[in-house]
């Protein structure tokens, strides 16, 4: 059988990007298709699947963080997002992470920097650190109202209802619920949930948190589940009790 090779879809309207990226991707093992606008993605996305989507902010029609929400909302929710932003806006990066984006790049970029981040977001995206891999696969894990399918990487709620999380959503979770109780400042969320590899910033950390509350209905003001400890970090603040798998 033949090695798996990851297969990239670049989303931007800037066609000598489109050639000169999907040149130099391909060149360095990667299987790349290219697409002017949303039109174009989601008509590909119908009817094939890929391993990660470079989506460019500025987009005629639906513009990258409207493609973005789409996406963390549909089938392809799982599929890690890199977002291109046109300058380095920390607007742009802070509200790219807000709509699911897993990491930023902004332009002009290099393509061996590109490639870089591409290979550091599905190294990611595929492996928790060695030391979250605590619960075994196929568990489910209880807290509050809530089970963690470790398997199917979702939520489910009381009433059954399954809550989609985002990769990046995903890895934050898994820190906390492996180790409850346990305070953590940004600095360490970071290491363990992006790698220091990315160059992302502490306030992507509360982004995540604030995007993680709002899944477990965790009101900021008050929040029940995952608690800010001042000028230290956050804490998770329920027991969690470990479930065989549903079968």
């Amino acid at each position: 059988m033949d090695a798996h090779v990851d297969h990239i879809l670049i989303v931007d309207d800037d066609r000598e990007i489109r050639e000169l990226v999907s040149t130099y991707l391909t060149k360095n093992g990667l299987r790349v298709t290219a697409s002017p606008d949303g039109r174009h993605m989601r008509a590909f996305l119908e009817a094939n699947t890929v391993d990660l989507i470079v989506l460019d902010l500025m987009l005629p029609g639906d513009d990258g963080l409207v493609l973005c929400r789409e996406l963390r909302a549909g089938k392809h929710k799982a599929t890690p997002v890199l977002m291109l932003t046109a300058r380095d806006d920390e607007t742009d990066r802070i509200i790219g992470l807000e709509m699911g984006a897993d990491d930023y790049l902004a332009k002009p970029f290099a393509a061996r920097e590109l490639l870089a981040r591409i290979k550091a977001v599905l190294r990611r995206t595929r492996m928790l650190p060695p030391n979250l891999q605590i619960s075994e696969a196929g568990q489910m894990l209880a807290f509050g109202d809530w089970q963690l399918d470790t398997t199917a990487r979702h939520l489910i709620d009381a009433e059954g209802t399954i809550v989609a999380l985002s990769g990046a959503e995903y890895r934050l979770l898994r820190v906390f619920v492996d180790h409850p109780m346990r305070v953590f400042n940004r600095d360490q969320l970071l290491n363990l949930t992006q790698g220091r590899e990315a160059e992302m910033f502490e306030r992507s950390v509360d982004l995540l948190v604030s995007r993680l509350r709002q899944r477990l209905n965790d009101d900021a003001r008050d929040p029940a589940y995952i608690k800010t400890v001042r000028s230290e970090g956050y804490v998770f603040a329920k027991p969690v009790e470990i479930k065989e798998a549903r079968q």
